[in-house]
């Protein structure tokens, strides 16, 4: 471990499409992340920084009662409802596909890594086939 990078993330358990799954949640205020979260559907590990970027969007148009304004005939996306394009800031996001990877943020980032089972949801599609195989 290096000097300058300290843990500062906690792993914890989590469902993902009714499937199990693992997140890392900031402990610390110097965290550089919002959050990680692992797609076990996918095998993406999403990870959320502090860093904004400002990106459009398309978002329902409201009324003046602010409710989605309702579409007479479907827009071209097959939508009912009456969409604008606005400008929001959002957090930057990074997706890892690397297993390797992903534990080596897991090891660098998780003050718990080395007590927490995240193995087994990250390696479950691996066991099935060798289950399989047997």
């Amino acid at each position: 471990m290096t000097e300058y990078l300290k843990p500062t993330m906690m792993l914890v358990t989590s469902d993902w499409n009714d499937k199990p799954s693992f997140r890392l949640m900031p402990v610390t205020e110097d965290c550089p992340y919002v959050e990680c979260l692992y797609d076990p559907e996918s095998k993406v590990f999403v990870v959320i920084s502090k860093v904004k970027k400002t990106s459009l969007h398309m978002l329902p148009k409201l009324d003046e009662n602010g409710d989605p304004s309702a579409s007479k005939v479907p827009r071209r996306n097959g939508k009912l409802m009456k969409e604008e394009r606005k400008s929001i800031e959002t957090f930057q996001e990074y997706y890892v596909g690397s297993k390797i990877d992903i534990e080596v943020l897991i090891k660098l980032h998780a003050i718990n890594a080395d007590n927490f089972d995240y193995k087994t949801v990250l390696h479950a599609e691996l066991e099935k086939k060798e289950a399989a195989k047997k």
